[in-house]
């Protein structure tokens, strides 16, 4: 995990230096020199990923038109992120947490309209779901959803106001409790109020609830996703466990292409390929090796052993879509700010 902070250090002092030399590249300019810039703005957890996925894409665009590529990351809580980029942060690509936030660049001018076709799986070239993390050991014997309503258990998640991460955990826990409690919505209003009672810190992103629960000890549990999990309980194998509540959700981030900008910039080609690319055998591969679920489902079942292919997963559209599920729970005034006492 330090190493992955001094990482995240690097690649931001990085991706300032990038955005300073980047912004205003015609479009002659871009299609003919013997370079090109495009930046993603994605989410908190997609670091690891990306930095490897660049290295991979620009060998693959050198080789298919001879110009080298340069990719810059941002990165941060996918629904703060989107709305920067609706506010004038130049993105020649998004791949955020969900489809809302896209929605939100979309809604702001910025994406032409049925971007959520323009690649497969619904843009989605990846998937992940929710677990938990405890502690070795498993001390306050968290086993599901539960557990995590239960006095005495402190728990971290993030901000669902800023983090795409966060509204995935917050659904999941829905989609248990609307179960236990047989769709009976007072009794799941008290079920997560209680849950979100025991929540010590709400972060604006994933990495950062992480970074709460895995470097300064905080909490007994984190609600995180299952790439997240992953990554911690690689970097202390002696001090961290998985486990996989009873119910949880298909979590699938969103990628689209940033109309107005890539056609400023003279980079649509690129930014195209550069999503296109992510299906790619090799990028399948890139994406499961930092444990996010492959949208290719052969490429999927070669990892079977590191990821669990029978979980009860709920999706989007049981709760009605994205946009049924923002007016409801995280609008202003919605269930969220209803429930959330702090």
């Amino acid at each position: 995990m330090k190493k992955r902070v001094l990482s995240i250090i690097l690649a931001a002092a990085l991706t300032v230096t990038a955005f300073a030399g980047c912004g205003a590249s015609s479009s002659s300019e871009a299609e003919n020199s013997g370079k090109v810039t495009i930046t993603n703005v994605s989410y908190d957890p997609t670091r690891e990923l990306y930095q490897a996925y660049n290295e991979i894409f620009a060998k693959h665009w050198k080789e298919k038109k001879g110009q080298d590529v340069e990719v810059t990351q941002s990165h941060g809580g996918s629904g703060k992120q989107a709305l920067q980029v609706a506010n004038g942060l130049d993105a020649d690509v998004v791949t955020l947490a969900l489809e809302y936030d896209v929605k939100a660049i979309q809604n702001a001018g910025l994406i032409k309209d049925g971007w959520l076709d323009n690649f497969d799986n619904d843009s989605s070239p990846y998937t992940s779901t929710i677990v938990f993390l405890v502690r070795k050991g498993n001390p306050k014997n968290i086993k599901d959803w539960d557990d995590l309503a239960k006095d005495g258990i402190g728990v971290i998640t993030p901000n669902p106001k800023t983090s795409g991460g966060a509204r995935w955990n917050y659904l999941a826990a829905w989609a248990y409790a609307d179960k236990a409690y047989n769709s009976d919505e007072t009794k799941i209003k008290e079920f997560i109020k209680k849950l979100y009672k025991n929540v010590l810190v709400l972060d604006s992103g994933a990495r950062g609830a992480t970074t709460t629960f895995v470097e300064n000890g905080q909490g007994d549990v984190l609600i995180a996703w299952e790439n997240e999990a992953f990554l911690s309980k690689r970097d202390y194998p002696d001090d961290y466990e998985i486990v996989t509540p009873s119910v949880s959700i298909l979590a699938q981030p969103s990628v689209a292409v940033v109309d107005d900008v890539v056609d400023k910039r003279g980079t649509r080609e690129v930014a195209t390929e550069y999503l296109s690319y992510l299906y790619s055998d090799e990028a399948q591969k890139i994406a499961a090796d930092n444990y996010y679920r492959p949208s290719n489902e052969k490429i999927l079942k070669q990892y079977s052993d590191v990821f669990d292919l029978n979980l009860n997963l709920v999706t989007i559209k049981d709760f009605g879509g994205w946009d049924k599920v923002q007016e409801k729970h995280f609008a202003d005034g919605g269930v969220f700010d209803q429930i959330y006492e702090k």
